[in-house]
């Protein structure tokens, strides 16, 4: 007996999300003890215009008290939420430059019209993984250098088994040194409005905040 068109979708849905955790999760199982997992932290450092002009526009998303850095444990689960959300705005957010949207250079936005920038896909990843439970101090909007040198913003996700990437430019949820950027600034742990320099040494060592469930 064929399974109706619904259940052949949903049984294909659950077999790619199977295959994108599993392609996360076995090269940390093989991966030697010194594998760089968390890029290297230096001095405070201004934060984005876009960020700023972002908490002017909606302060209330932006009042945070200082919170003890916490890192989420990364459990099949864990990984399997981040998968699903990762492709949800990937797949529903189309890109648009700031400029052909707004008529501005840089704006930071949550893309409620269904269009927008790196740092739009950003922002509405970190708050779908908020409101599912996720600590704010685990989820770090990070600004990069990609392939080309161009600016691009992605989100850091803390977990104990190292930092790892939710990028609109690469559907693949990556291990931070792994995707070829050159790390500039992000978020800090305990505040997010205090932003960070990342001096991308490749040689940080294995330091992981505590880990605890959602």
């Amino acid at each position: 007996m064929h399974k109706a068109p619904r259940q052949q979708y949903w049984s294909i849905a659950a077999a790619l999300v199977a295959l994108a955790i599993a392609g996360v999760l076995a090269p940390l199982a093989a991966a030697p003890r010194e594998r760089l997992l968390y890029v290297a932290v230096g001095e405070t450092t201004r934060p984005p215009i876009g960020w700023v002009q972002f908490c002017t526009e909606r302060p209330w998303e932006c009042r945070s008290e200082v919170t003890e850095p916490r890192d989420v444990e990364l459990s099949k689960a864990a990984m399997q939420e981040l998968v699903r959300i990762n492709r949800f705005v990937n797949e529903r957010i189309k890109p648009m430059t700031d400029l052909e949207h707004y008529g501005v250079v840089e704006k930071w936005t949550y893309p409620e019209d269904g269009y927008g920038d790196c740092e739009d896909y950003v922002l509405l990843k970190r708050k779908m993984l908020m409101q599912l439970g996720w600590p704010r101090s685990a989820l770090l909007i990070t600004v990069v250098r990609d392939k080309k040198g161009d600016g691009h913003s992605v989100l850091t996700v803390r977990t104990d088994k190292g930092e790892f990437i939710l990028d609109n430019q690469i559907e693949q949820i990556l291990p931070w040194a792994d995707t070829g950027y050159r790390y500039v600034k992000r978020q800090s742990q305990a505040d997010p409005n205090i932003w960070m320099a990342l001096g991308d040494t490749r040689s940080t060592p294995i330091v992981a905040a505590p880990a605890g469930t959602r």
